[in-house]
């Protein structure tokens, strides 16, 4: 079985730069709605058997429209929202708080710090406690097989979850090939080990 990994089109919320992690409101722009279509198509070829997405709309609208392109019905999956920044929701985003994400992030991926958390939001061991299950429930359903699963979710969750999942990706990796709304990752389950076969454009393995 194989994974494909993919990040929501741009949204409202990207371009006036706010945290915005609630399933209601700030959809996608009409660049994101081209992203996901960019998305679509460049998954044509890969003969999809079922496609997951985050309940956040900008998530769900760009599943809807790569749905609808290669016939496929998302399915929502709270495992695969963003990270919840708690007391930073619906602020902008400044300096200020931005140098308290990455302060938290490096607790996470740098130091091991694991139950660090936002003020009011998650840990990295709380998005892993949702994240690592569903992955586990899709290889309950399509280990062994040929399928092709797509998985919509997040910039901040996919930047912190594969280095977790993946055996060949760490997070030095994964903080400097940030996704955008028009390319996915590939992950293949080989010996009972998730490896990121490529990033993009980038082979990481054969």
């Amino acid at each position: 079985m194989k994974l494909y990994f993919a990040r929501h089109g741009e949204s409202e919320a990207n371009v006036q730069q706010m945290f915005w992690d609630q399933p209601h409101g700030y959809g996608l722009t009409d660049r994101g709605r081209e992203q996901a279509r960019a998305l679509a198509d460049s998954l044509a070829g890969v003969g999809l058997v079922a496609l997951y997405c985050s309940p956040i709309l900008r998530a769900v609208q760009t599943a809807q429209i790569v749905g609808q392109r290669l016939n496929l019905t998302p399915e929502i999956e709270d495992a695969l929202r963003e990270r919840d920044v708690g007391i930073l929701e619906g602020q902008k985003i400044s300096t200020e708080n931005i140098s308290l994400c990455w302060r938290i992030t490096q607790q996470w991926m740098v130091y091991d710090n694991h139950d660090v958390r936002f003020e009011g939001g998650e840990s990295y061991n709380d998005i892993a406690a949702r994240f690592m299950p569903f992955i586990g429930r899709l290889e309950g359903i399509y280990r062994d097989t040929e399928a092709n699963v797509l998985l919509i979710s997040h910039g901040q969750t996919l930047a912190t979850m594969l280095p977790h999942l993946l055996s060949n990706v760490d997070w030095a990796f994964s903080s400097t090939h940030t996704f955008d709304g028009s390319f996915y990752a590939t992950a293949e389950l080989r010996d009972n080990a998730w490896v990121c076969l490529r990033w993009g454009e980038e082979i990481v393995m054969e």
